[in-house]
């Protein structure tokens, strides 16, 4: 494997690892940094919305802080590279705990990217959430 395509792996690595961060700290500005202006974003399977990342930004932020906690525990990374475009295929651990619930709640799943790289570096474009299983769901 080239050190390009090594350096491009790691990199996208990274970004997966800040958005886990973005979202389990509510920082709206990093999560946004690691997506193009023009992204889409799916989280349908979860119960959430399909948007662009201004209304996917917007749904988080009154979403996401009502919950007292969240991990995002992002693993079984895959990457297939295309010059300046990757898809990028990992897994999801999500333990939390909704604010009404005695005990916590957990669901896993897929998280699907289309990414390019640009003038900052690797961002994705798009992504879709397949989540698999909820083990204690809100419902």
């Amino acid at each position: 494997m080239e050190v390009q395509a090594l350096s491009d792996k790691l990199d996208i690595q990274e970004l997966l690892a800040r958005y886990a961060r973005a979202v389990d700290t509510h920082d709206w500005d990093l999560y946004r940094s690691l997506f193009t202006s023009d992204a889409t974003i799916d989280y349908t399977s979860a119960g959430g919305i399909a948007g662009t990342l201004d209304e996917v930004v917007d749904f988080l932020a009154g979403a996401i802080p009502i919950l007292p906690w969240t991990q995002h525990v992002i693993t079984n990374v895959e990457v297939d590279l295309d010059g300046d475009a990757a898809v990028v295929r990992a897994t999801f651990l999500n333990p939390m705990q909704f604010p009404w619930l005695d005990e916590p709640s957990c669901c896993g799943g897929t998280y699907l990217h289309d990414m390019v790289r640009d003038a900052d570096g690797w961002r994705s474009r798009r992504l879709l959430e397949e989540n698999r299983w909820f083990v204690n769901p809100p419902a």
